[in-house]
């Protein structure tokens, strides 16, 4: 990828204890050029990241509580993210907190044509997940180590999958009918992209699922299609909403 990605990362705000999985995460949208961690490094609470920073190439900024209360934390990156939107130096930002204060910044960031990812706990208020293009839960990094994990680490885990509800499988069927063809087969690929855009926070990661397609199939309430890509002899996946009787996985 040629995209430029500027990680801002609240340091008072986010845990230390994924931070390799979630640099390995940010590294799929693009090349993270600018990588900073926002905190006053005279707390003891923030010892931990000291640990990974340069093990991550990440540049710690201190930022001191001038006064009770206010977070300058905020402040600093929020002045730092619009130097960097007006240095032409990227085109995305990837915003790592759980604080809804970040809300105006990913609203003016995409304003302005940046691609805005966030990356917080499911604690996150939801005006700041709304403000992003797209945002991640950080508990669902966790799943990338999950080999490493004992049984009841794995237990645990599995108590922080989302359910499937009636909601969501509404607005499966309507992503699906939305951008479906004459006879109802919609193209995957879209329907992940209309899906993540109704809301951000969309992952099928957050259900225990790796991929969509599997996401979909355990639905039960569609029907899938594998095709041939007649140029370059790739698999073509569609979808549709299952008719009474159809068979829920088909391959031409």
């Amino acid at each position: 990828m040629n995209i430029n990605l500027a990680v801002l990362i609240d340091g008072d705000n986010i845990p230390s204890a994924y931070v390799k999985e979630m640099m390995e995460e940010i590294a799929k949208y693009g090349n993270p050029t600018i990588k900073r961690i926002y905190g006053d490094w005279t707390k003891p609470t923030l010892s931990k990241w000291k640990n990974v920073l340069l093990e991550n190439a990440i540049t710690p900024i201190q930022q001191y509580g001038y006064t009770t209360g206010k977070n300058a934390t905020d402040s600093a990156m929020i002045i730092d993210a619009m130097d960097i939107l007006y240095s032409d130096k990227v085109s995305c930002f990837c915003l790592v907190s759980s604080d809804s204060d970040f809300t105006k910044l990913a609203t003016r960031l995409r304003e302005a044509g940046m691609q805005v990812i966030g990356i917080g706990e499911k604690k996150t208020p939801n005006p700041f997940i709304i403000a992003c293009d797209k945002f991640i839960y950080i508990e669902v990094l966790k799943t990338q180590t999950s080999d490493k994990k004992s049984e009841d680490e794995k237990d645990n885990q599995k108590e922080e999958v989302d359910k499937v509800t009636p909601k969501l499988i509404k607005l499966v069927r309507t992503t699906i009918t939305d951008l479906s063809d004459e006879e109802g087969w919609a193209f995957l690929g879209d329907v992940g992209g209309l899906l993540q855009k109704r809301p951000p926070s969309f992952d099928p990661r957050n259900f225990g699922y790796e991929k969509l397609t599997p996401f979909i199939d355990s639905i039960g309430q569609f029907e899938i299609e594998q095709r041939e890509n007649q140029k370059s002899k790739s698999k073509l996946i569609y979808v549709r909403i299952k008719e009474k009787g159809a068979a829920k996985y088909r391959k031409n």
